[in-house]
């Protein structure tokens, strides 16, 4: 293989030592965050490490596949999401967990096929606006069709129910569609509209309605729906500027709930303090903006897209899970990419990371040569 497949520009060395340096401390925190949570606390370090490998070969494989090559085979895999997020509603097939049919059992495994299903949008909607970019002032082909894609996946994502993910499929792809030039005119309206629906769907589910009511009022619901913010609050109390130190936080004994999944930032908080915390939202700002600086560099919106599309997911995600555990936002599980404990998220931020590296590699080639190697 050409030695030029193996080269990572400065960017990407850049973007690299990032989600290194993330990865590492969450295998450090997630050691932590379960030594009171199991008669073995190595035994959530150990399913990690083992989902790292998976994610790392994912990665490797995204970063060195060609993205044009991939493109004919967008709407498959969209399809192949589809039928995914049809088939984990099937009883025997999907498995459900606190109230939610999110998984697919493989024995050892479980995949949260909605991580498949981002995916899946991500090379859709790359593909169908670079297809259709002559033709997005037009409302069917410009508009309808593709927030059509949009709606389903999102709708598909909801029937599980998982509102946050569905949110976060929505908020990229309203965003992609924005940025590939579809007419305001046409987008405003419909955002609108959508979230009216989020509205109205979270006002008649009695669980997600509590949360936001709650939200608004933590002190007075800490004893109730409002426990485990209330906690995460008094981790970040506790750990103030320097930290309590590494396993001697209070809140990874139990008393936080989901405390090496949803809120692990909060343990970073408390046990690590104010320097980690900061440096960790530095991080992601810094990934984000690395990225959109090389976006100028894509040759065709197709490949434009599909490194923007992976930006948002990581930056979005991780902006939604530290907003819900400081309490900015109203509660949602949603993992901090590359921090918190999860196969199946890992592993798709990882893809993501592998796409976004190709784009800076490939980009950085002259164009005659970039021709040859396509």
């Amino acid at each position: 293989m050409r030695s030029s497949l193996w080269r990572i520009p400065p960017a990407g060395v850049f973007v690299s030592l990032i989600v290194i340096a993330l990865t590492f401390l969450g295998l450090v925190i997630l050691f932590s965050a379960s030594q009171a949570m199991h008669d073995d606390p190595t035994v959530l370090l150990r399913k990690q490490l083992m989902w790292l490998g998976f994610a790392t070969i994912a990665g490797g494989v995204a970063y060195l596949v060609d993205l044009e090559a991939l493109r004919p085979y967008a709407y498959i895999l969209a399809g192949i999401a589809g039928l995914l997020l049809v088939l984990v509603m099937v009883p025997g097939i999907g498995v459900r967990v606190n109230g939610a049919q999110r998984w697919i059992d493989f024995g050892p495994m479980r995949l949260q096929v909605s991580e498949i299903g981002k995916l899946g949008l991500l090379f859709m909607l790359s593909s169908y606006l670079a297809a259709n970019r002559r033709n997005l002032d037009q409302f069917l082909r410009g508009f309808a069709y593709p927030c059509s894609m949009l709606a389903v996946i999102c709708g598909l994502i909801i029937v599980e129910p998982d509102f946050g993910t569905a949110f976060l499929c929505g908020l990229v792809g309203g965003t992609m569609l924005f940025l590939a030039g579809v007419r305001l005119r046409f987008l405003i309206p419909s955002a609108l509209c959508a979230l009216s629906l989020f509205a109205l769907a979270i006002y008649h589910d009695p669980v997600r309605l509590k949360r936001i009511t709650s939200f608004l009022d933590v002190e007075a619901n800490r004893s109730d729906s409002a426990y485990q913010l209330w906690q995460g609050i008094l981790a970040f109390g506790a750990g103030g500027v320097e930290g309590v130190g590494l396993g001697a936080g209070r809140q990874q004994m139990s008393f936080l709930p989901e405390a090496h999944t949803d809120f692990i930032f909060a343990i970073v908080g408390e046990e690590l303090g104010l320097a980690f915390t900061a440096g960790v939202v530095i991080l992601f700002m810094t990934l984000f903006f690395v990225g959109v600086l090389q976006l100028r560099r894509a040759p065709n919106l197709y490949q434009f897209l599909l490194v923007l599309g992976a930006l948002l997911f990581i930056t979005f995600q991780a902006l939604i899970n530290i907003g819900v555990v400081t309490g900015c936002l109203p509660t949602k599980g949603m993992s901090l990419p590359f921090i918190s404990y999860g196969g199946s998220n890992l592993v798709f931020m990882f893809t993501l990371i592998g796409l976004i590296l190709n784009g800076f590699r490939t980009w950085e080639m002259p164009v005659l040569r970039r021709q040859r190697e396509l």
